[in-house]
This record gives C-alpha cells, structure tokens and sequence, in this order.
C-alpha cells in the first residue's frame, strides 16, 4: 500500500518485539525491528519510519540517546517504552524528545491505542500549522503556526505532545481542564488509568516553562495561569 505507515519498534527483548511486529503488522501496518541503539540508528535513517516504538534501556546507546539522535537528525513522533517507574526517568525521556511513554507491561490493545492516537495528532498538527495565530498568555507566547513556544522571549524547546497540551489549555486561559478530558482532546483516548500521562506532561511543561505557569487543581485537573 502506498500509504501505509511505516514503524521503527527498537527493543532488546525478542519475545516482546515479535509480540509487537507481528500484532502491528495485523494492524496493516509496515513494521521494522532494531534491537540496539546503533541498529536503530541504522534503520531510522534507511526507513524514515512515521513513528518509532522506543524501549528505554537498550544494550549499548540507550533508548534516550537514540531518542536524542533521531530527533536531532529528523523529527519524529516516538513511543517510549519503559520498565522504570521513577517519575525523574519519565521526565528526562519526555526531554529528549518522546511524545508518549507506555510501562512495562503493557497491553497490545494499549499500545495501538496510543500509536493511532499519536498518528493522529501529527495529521492535526500538519492541518492546524496553516493557521497564522500567536496566541499570549503572561509571559507565555505560542506561535500555533510555527509550532514555537517563548517565555520572556527566550524559546522554550517542547516536544510534540507538550506543544499540544499547552495549545489546549491556552484555548482557555484560566479554565480548569479535567484529566480525562485532556487525555481525550490531546492524546485521543480516553483510558482513566493513563491519566498519570497528562500528569507527567504538565511536570514536563513547568520544567521549561516555569513553575507557575500551569496551575493544579487538585483532584480535578490543570489550568493555565492567566496574567
């Protein structure tokens, strides 16, 4: 198929790679294995893969140095697998660059959950990058065309689905936004068990942006500091 997607899954362990190529590879999906950092480099820059499925610990460089080197090299949205619980670890492969992280163990169901959700994100962006808008908020200035974030004029380097989220809650500045319904508009799926994703997000996002900048209300959700 012409337009099939293609995927880049780089994990160590074979039984979990296979389990993922071949339940991708049902999904209609063109799958490609790397089972090593330098491997997946390899195959990235032969495959240019539309997504990439990233275990964190690989043997040699590890997933958040390949995750760093992609990026560097040509964007792209990537699915970090991890088997760390620490939220620190999280937050640093949120840094290189992954736009979503699954733990291990997972669910396949889960796993295509996310990939089609994240696919679709990246056809909106490509959509809503024709719209010319700069949307400011306190210190915080979003170029939505552009894809650009400034705090105090300085730009702030945001992932793919950190842009995404701060775009949403800028919509309405002061508005508090329920987990789940940030899971749903953003991510485009609505798994209340995941909503510790939207949670390691906005960690991420005060970690660039400041610390006031995205206010908790607990028990409820998030909303942006208006001013």
């Amino acid at each position: 198929m012409a337009d099939q997607r293609r995927i880049l899954v780089v994990e160590d362990d074979e039984t979990i790679a296979l389990a993922v190529r071949n339940r991708l590879a049902a999904e209609g999906f063109d799958v490609r294995v790397a089972s090593d950092g330098e491997a997946a480099l390899v195959a990235y820059g032969r495959a240019e893969p539309d997504l990439v499925i990233l275990d964190r610990l690989l043997p040699g460089l590890d997933g958040l140095e390949v995750c760093r080197r992609m990026q560097a090299a040509r964007p792209v949205p990537v699915l970090m697998l991890t088997a760390l619980g620490e939220e620190t670890d999280v937050l640093v492969g949120l840094g290189v660059g992954a736009d979503d992280y699954l733990a291990k163990p997972f669910s396949m169901r889960e796993l295509v959950a996310r990939i089609h959700a994240l696919l679709r994100r990246v056809e909106r962006a490509a959509q809503l990058a024709v719209e010319d808008t700069v949307v400011r908020v306190g210190e915080v200035e979003i170029d939505t065309a552009a894809r650009r974030v400034f705090v105090r004029g300085t730009e702030a380097q945001l992932t793919r689905t950190e842009f995404d989220l701060l775009r949403r809650l800028a919509e309405r500045p002061g508005q508090v936004f329920e987990r789940e319904r940030l899971l749903s508009d953003v991510w485009g799926f609505s798994e209340a068990a995941a909503t510790r994703t939207v949670d390691s997000h906005v960690r991420a996002l005060r970690r660039k942006l400041g610390p006031d900048v995205v206010r908790t209300v607990h028990g409820v959700g998030y909303a942006l500091v208006r001013r």
